[in-house]
């Protein structure tokens, strides 16, 4: 073997150990990167379906959950506060949920599954600010003498009613969104999922 083919024969060892180096340099500097584009438990969890007990909630009572890092209301209506979706109807934007913002089944008049039970977004449609729930009707409401139950937000004055459906010529343009939800029970709601099982 002359010396020249033994110069060759170095180098390419070398080249192939230092290919081999490099390839799992790559290989370590790769798997932690591809790992940190995965979405961590925590990420995993802000977005999973939230379980709601409802069984403590009394006529007329508000819950909130947090589900995605937002608050939802489940409300359980009363049967005045039921009928008052019939008086409110003429006066809001979408009385029928048109707008394919919320699930088929919200797509009435009261929003909901089952009638008794609201669960909506609290978040204001306008610019993400949570309304406050006015249930007392009347002058006692703070609202008018007129007001029938419902939700203000005191961000820009968008008024909503017990179905979260927006009054006409508010700042906010839109109904209060309905999630994904599902009965697991009759007092379990679990909220983010409706899928049937």
């Amino acid at each position: 073997m002359s010396m020249d083919q033994k110069m060759d024969s170095g180098r390419r060892q070398l080249l192939v150990a230092t290919s081999a180096v490099g390839g799992v340099a790559v290989v370590a500097t790769a798997v932690p990167f591809v790992a940190s584009l995965t979405p961590s438990e925590r990420a995993k969890a802000a977005g999973a379906p939230v379980e709601a007990d409802i069984g403590k909630l009394a006529p007329g009572e508000m819950m909130t959950v947090e589900w995605r890092g937002k608050p939802v209301w489940i409300v359980r209506r009363t049967p005045e506060m039921l009928a008052s979706l019939e008086k409110t109807e003429p006066l809001v934007s979408d009385p029928a949920s048109e707008k394919p913002m919320q699930p088929e089944y919200a797509q009435n008049k009261h929003r909901s599954i089952n009638p008794e039970y609201l669960v909506a977004v609290g978040i204001c449609t306008h610019l993400g600010c949570s309304p406050s729930d006015k249930f007392k009707v009347g002058a006692e409401s703070g609202v008018g003498p007129d007001w029938p139950g419902g939700f203000l937000c005191p961000c820009h004055g968008s008024l909503f009613d017990l179905a979260g459906r927006v009054y006409r010529s508010m700042p906010a343009p839109d109904n209060l969104e309905i999630p994904p939800y599902k009965f697991l029970a009759d007092t379990r709601i679990l909220i983010g999922d409706d899928a049937k099982a």
